[in-house]
């Protein structure tokens, strides 16, 4: 079997395992019989147990992505974007939910150099979403209207509540990823299109 292939399989049965019982329970023995090979295997491959976490964060993190932009569709409205990208993320985190346990809590919370490989794949999202809103104020007004500093703040926001409402969704039997992008849609685009057409909410004097 080629090399790349056995990579795969060990990093895949490594993502259910992280996954499931989390990097510290995780043992490389188990990481190692589900994926049908020796355990010094696994140590030729992949180095170690904190090399084989962050590859396998690394390609969580790129599959995330390249979801997440497959699945938004140029050329259409910016609510339709935005909805097809918010689908296609949720889509994504629901049927990979080990590889997403990895990235949204077990990386997160183990520390470097974990948490800066999350830092890097959700600075890309957040990226691709700041991109939308710009793209749809420059739409709504036919010159870039929102301060770069509020369209990078809403961003975000957007992407911090896309990743809470995956996880809720996850844990919920029977949300689906529609349901998911949804509830999105409804809580953030009625303010977006507000801003959208120049009447953003004021605090009180």
């Amino acid at each position: 079997m080629p090399r790349a292939v056995r990579e795969q399989q060990m990093m895949d049965a490594a993502v259910r395992i992280f996954g499931q019982r989390g990097y510290r329970a995780a043992s490389m023995d188990e990481i190692a019989e589900q994926a049908g090979v020796s355990k010094p295997l696994v140590y030729l491959y992949l180095n170690s147990k904190e090399d084989l976490f962050t590859a396998c964060i690394r390609r969580e993190a790129k599959a995330l992505v390249d979801a997440v932009r497959a699945g938004t569709e140029p050329g259409l409205a910016a609510d339709r974007q935005l909805w097809s990208g918010l689908r296609a993320f949720f889509t994504h985190t629901a049927e990979n939910p080990d590889g997403w346990s990895v990235l949204n809590r077990q990386a997160r919370t183990h520390g470097e150099p974990f948490a800066t490989e999350v830092a890097v794949m959700r600075g890309e999202i957040v990226a691709f979403v700041t991109g939308l809103i710009g793209a749809a104020a420059r739409e709504a007004h036919h010159d870039p209207a929102l301060p770069d500093r509020d369209v990078a703040g809403l961003a975000q926001a957007l992407v911090g509540a896309a990743e809470a409402l995956a996880g809720w969704a996850n844990d919920t039997p029977g949300v689906s990823a529609k349901e998911a992008a949804a509830t999105l849609m409804n809580f953030s685009w009625a303010g977006l299109e507000n801003l959208m057409n120049g009447s953003p909410w004021q605090p009180p004097s």
